[in-house]
């Protein structure tokens, strides 16, 4: 059970080696998903009374997924707050402020979702938004199978936990997302390219112009029904042997 004397721990020397081991990770080239089953990990540990833990993620388009959890207890809760439109983690999210249940049993903010829980072994509940410079990337929560297994010095413990996450997990997904523009731009200037290398082959095949050999071009992708770079790929293929 979480007591005052929870706050007389050494919690800066705690949270200075959990801040260790994220920011080796800052400049590496680890995938969100590694980075976040990390944080679950790290969060289950230096929480005491943590039966289990995990981080919800909010997608570009606003919704809430489950995107790393270190057990069924996590994921089965989680999903039954996505599914149900309330919780302590959907609340966290909603108004950005932690949210604490002592006992599942008593709790009257979800009557649905406490409802639907019950049986679960799951009692008390803590979650904190992860919010970094960009705004306010998702949530940690931890579980516990005991009542009152959180107090305010775990809440503090897991805010401050949090807001270290957040900062990790703003930059992998922002190193994610320069990849994806990166690998997108590639594919732009190989098409590109292509198209380019398609006229000119058209030009001093057929001998047109250049914008006759690009109508020529569209015509064929419309035909077979493709986009002019893979028009343009078939065209510049090297035809099948015997012919």
């Amino acid at each position: 059970m979480a007591t005052e004397h929870a706050a007389e721990l050494p919690l800066e020397g705690e949270l200075a080696g959990v801040a260790a081991r994220m920011s080796g990770l800052l400049l590496s080239r680890e995938t969100v998903d590694s980075v976040l089953e990390l944080v679950v990990s790290l969060a289950g540990k230096t929480i005491a009374g943590a039966a289990g833990a995990g981080v919800t993620l909010v997608d570009d388009e606003g919704r809430p997924a489950t995107t790393s959890a270190s057990s069924p207890l996590v994921r089965d809760a989680d999903t039954l707050q996505y599914q149900l439109g309330e919780g302590p983690c959907m609340a966290a999210l909603a108004e950005c402020s932690p949210m604490r249940i002592d006992d599942v049993t008593a709790e009257r903010r979800w009557p649905r979702w406490c409802a639907a829980i019950t049986g679960s072994g799951l009692r008390s509940v803590l979650t904190t938004p992860l919010v970094a410079e960009d705004g306010c990337h998702g949530a940690i929560k931890v579980y516990a199978t005991t009542a009152a297994a959180f107090g305010p010095a775990e809440e503090r413990m897991l805010g401050s936990f949090a807001a270290r996450a957040a900062t990790l997990v703003a930059n992998a997904r922002a190193y994610e997302r320069a990849s994806r523009f990166s690998e997108r731009f590639k594919h732009t200037l190989r098409d590109r390219d292509l198209v380019t290398m398609a006229k000119g082959f058209l030009m001093g095949r057929d001998g047109l112009g250049e914008d006759a050999a690009f109508d020529r071009l569209l015509s064929l992708a419309r035909a077979d029904g493709l986009s002019p770079a893979e028009a343009a790929a078939g065209l510049l293929a090297p035809a099948p042997r015997g012919r």
